[in-house]
């Protein structure tokens, strides 16, 4: 993968290109950006750069890094065990599956990643053993006697233990070792580790970005191209999961207006509690990743209730497909009462649903405390 192939992030780009030209390489570098921004692909570009431009044969070395086969590049990602890695699942072990979902989808996310290995009801992370498997490969002498780069994605999963065990080697690499960590959430990285890291960061793709992409690649007439892009916020890879109409938001939406018709009639009926009970039982069942990604669209639907109730019909993408429920109906029970607290519940979800909380109890609590939330009346600013 070459700089050519990445979108946008031009400014970006340019820094890695010039400071590579002037023999500035940061031993260890975190790059850091929302899913969609292009974080990965870049990384890759970036090693495919060092390790081709310094290379007595060019041509070579682009064929094996476009494989992603270059015995100088390694890779480090979130596993899990499956059906056919038992225990002690490590990158090592799903080299050939990575290496059709970065063909595939180089954009993806981690949720895409564990769907593409079959493990999606689970989380995955970088542990132990996949620390001792880096500091192996990185004793060794480079193969073909430049650059060695390992990419950590998703380095904001890599467990304390892991964590540990990698600092020193971050802190010292061997010569001309480079790390490149691929994160989300920085934050989530253990402070020793980030800071010896130098950090850059991305931004989301602009609309333009997104247009010329889902133009030139996937030829969609502009005026469609342009309602994608606002639709995804600067996502590209949300953008082409909406082009291909993905069946997870419709599953979603189902949920999301389950829960809200549930939670909006329980108030002053304790009968309906036990609906509640009976969806955040089903919701459990989905596995923690799925329930993570179904916590933020549910955040995205507020949000777009929100901007109609507050006349911004403009902004509002959504269109819900179940019938008889209706935007505008709902939009007036989201407003400046409620809506921060509400992302915060739902924020919170999230946090503890990530840290192996009990799904349905953490739902149940959501739930229980939405149907106060949508009743909350949005206090007038009197003149």
């Amino acid at each position: 993968m070459t700089f050519d192939e990445i979108i946008g992030q031009e400014h970006i780009k340019k820094h890695l290109i010039t400071s590579a030209e002037n023999g500035r390489i940061p031993h260890a570098q975190l790059f850091v950006g929302k899913e969609g921004s292009g974080t990965l692909s870049m990384a890759i570009a970036y090693a495919q750069h060092l390790l081709c431009s310094f290379s007595s044969d060019a041509n070579a070395c682009h064929i094996k890094c476009n494989k992603l086969q270059h015995p100088d590049l390694h890779f480090a990602f979130p596993v899990t065990t499956n059906d056919k890695i038992k225990k002690h699942p490590t990158s090592n072990l799903f080299l050939e599956e990575w290496r059709s979902f970065i063909e595939n989808t180089p954009y993806g996310s981690l949720y895409d990643w564990l769907k593409h290995i079959g493990v999606e009801n689970k989380q995955g992370q970088i542990g132990v053993d996949e620390a001792e498997d880096i500091v192996k490969k990185l004793s060794l002498k480079s193969y073909e006697g430049g650059f060695k780069v390992m990419i950590i994605w998703m380095a904001e999963k890599m467990n304390i233990a892991a964590s540990n065990k990698l600092l020193k080697l971050i802190e010292e690499p061997p010569s001309k070792t480079i790390f490149l960590l691929v994160t989300e959430d920085e934050g989530q990285i253990i402070n020793t580790i980030k800071s010896r890291c130098q950090a850059l960061h991305f931004p989301s793709l602009s609309e333009n970005n997104i247009v010329d992409y889902l133009s030139k690649n996937e030829g969609v007439e502009n005026q469609e191209a342009n309602r994608i892009a606002q639709q995804s916020e600067g996502n590209l890879n949300k953008a082409i999961h909406f082009l291909h109409n993905d069946s997870n938001d419709l599953i979603f939406e189902e949920w999301f207006i389950t829960w809200i018709r549930s939670a909006f009639k329980a108030k002053g009926n304790a009968a309906v509690i036990q609906d509640l009970i009976h969806w955040s039982e089903a919701i459990a069942k989905s596995g923690r990743e799925t329930q993570k990604q179904f916590l933020q669209y549910c955040l995205q639907f507020f949000r777009q209730a929100m901007l109609l109730n507050y006349g911004a019909p403009d902004l509002v993408y959504l269109s819900p497909q179940t019938g008889n429920f209706k935007l505008e109906k709902f939009a007036p029970f989201v407003h400046s009462g409620n809506i921060l607290t509400i992302e915060k519940e739902v924020n919170d979800a999230q946090y503890h649903i990530e840290r192996n909380g009990n799904a349905k109890i953490i739902l149940l609590d959501l739930s229980i405390k939405l149907t106060r939330l949508l009743h909350t009346k949005e206090q007038k600013i009197e003149a």
